[in-house]
């Protein structure tokens, strides 16, 4: 890792080169948080059609902005020095496989370790390394299941969540180890290895509804007439957050021509919820959205409305936060959303779109030191490929 202490611009993770073998959605997420702050990610890639996610560019191009590919064959002897060599130069190595998958292909972290004995090395499973369902393959609803969450929010919609938080958040943990790694090892001179669960992560963020029932106390916080989803006049929905906020509650009791509830107090609201729910419910369905987002800023009423996907990116504190981003993708444009944090008065955002499939196989391995010649050797031989000798 080189120091960029003399560039006080320069982005955060400058100078931190990770490597890494985690597909589809966690790692992807990870290296992506990771390359907007800085970091030269390389993923490494099978040759013969790259990360799976690619058969869906869009999601695929969401999540790999900022990095590089190099394509090489970990079956191949020659193929494994590659990677082997890479991880000597490296500071972090990232994967993302089924537990035993590197130690059959001969990069574990005690191999890995061997080579370069500073290396953060974390990996991405959705049991862990240990454990009764270690083998078990499984997706995001599955680790929801088994966390609590899909039980807390379950409606009966077969096709279940719509967003993938195990994937999300096992991303966001794989990110935080990363700099965890990298701390330590800055401090205490040694790598580390990290091993990050994706059913782990769930159960922690479940925690909140976890440990009262392990503590046989009331499961949750107790629901709130003004904590929910309302259809308006229009056909639009508007969120209301009252969150057991006496003044909040009394704002919108207020505000929506409700006043003989404004007085009711939180466990009043709470034994009542099911009937004042039906009587906001047909207060907001009087006015239009519009209407109804003027009164409540003006009445500071916490609300929002309820966003379609083609309208976040018009929104205007969406745009003032400078959350989404147009970078060059050849000869046209691409928006991408930037990571979330603003360091300072910057925000690092991506810069390069989502590389093809072994786009920067010959940079990477001239970085390594190896000769112009041994590289083309390497692609005749099938061990690399480089997206430009695609169409050839």
């Amino acid at each position: 890792m080189k120091s960029n202490s003399s560039k006080p611009d320069a982005p955060p993770l400058q100078g931190v080169r990770v490597l890494s073998m985690a597909e589809q959605f966690p790692g992807p997420f990870a290296t992506m948080l990771l390359a907007d702050l800085g970091a030269d990610v390389v993923q490494i890639e099978r040759p013969a059609g790259g990360d799976p996610s690619r058969k869906f560019p869009a999601f695929y191009s969401a999540l790999n902005r900022n990095k590089r590919s190099i394509a090489v064959d970990l079956k191949a002897p020659r193929g494994l020095d590659v990677v082997r060599r890479m991880a000597k130069a490296a500071d972090v190595f990232l994967e993302g496989f089924r537990p035993g998958t590197v130690d059959r292909l001969g990069v574990d972290y005690q191999e890995i370790r061997a080579l370069n004995d500073r290396i953060v090395y974390v990996s991405i499973s959705g049991f862990g390394q240990t454990g009764p369902y270690r083998d078990r393959p499984a997706h995001d609803i599955s680790y929801q299941a088994l966390s609590g969450m899909l039980a807390a929010a379950f409606r009966g919609a077969t096709e279940g969540p719509g967003l993938a938080i195990a994937d999300l958040s096992s991303g966001m943990f794989a990110a935080l180890a990363v700099l965890l790694g990298l701390w330590t090892r800055e401090h205490r001179g040694a790598g580390s290895y990290i091993d990050v669960s994706m059913l782990d992560g769930l159960v922690t963020l479940m925690a909140t509804h976890l440990v009262p029932v392990m503590n046989s106390r009331p499961a949750h916080i107790p629901p709130e007439p003004g904590y929910g989803v309302y259809r308006t006049a229009d056909d639009e929905y508007v969120s209301l957050s009252v969150a057991h906020e006496d003044h909040f509650w009394r704002n919108l009791c207020r505000c929506i021509g409700l006043d003989e509830y404004a007085g009711l107090s939180g466990a009043e609201r709470v034994r009542d919820v099911h009937a004042l729910r039906e009587r906001l419910a047909a207060a907001i369905g009087q006015r239009p959205l519009k209407e109804w987002a003027n009164v409540f800023n003006k009445e500071d009423v916490p609300f929002a409305p309820v966003l379609a996907l083609t309208q976040v990116s018009s929104d205007a504190q969406v745009q003032a936060r400078e959350l989404i981003v147009r970078i060059s993708n050849g000869g046209s444009e691409e928006t991408h959303v930037r990571q979330p944090l603003v360091i300072g008065n910057r925000a690092p955002a991506p810069n390069r779109p989502a590389p093809k499939l072994g786009e920067h196989s010959r940079e990477v391995l001239q970085d390594l030191g190896y000769l112009p010649q041994e590289i083309e050797d390497l692609i005749r031989a099938g061990v690399a490929f480089d997206a430009q000798d695609a169409g050839r």
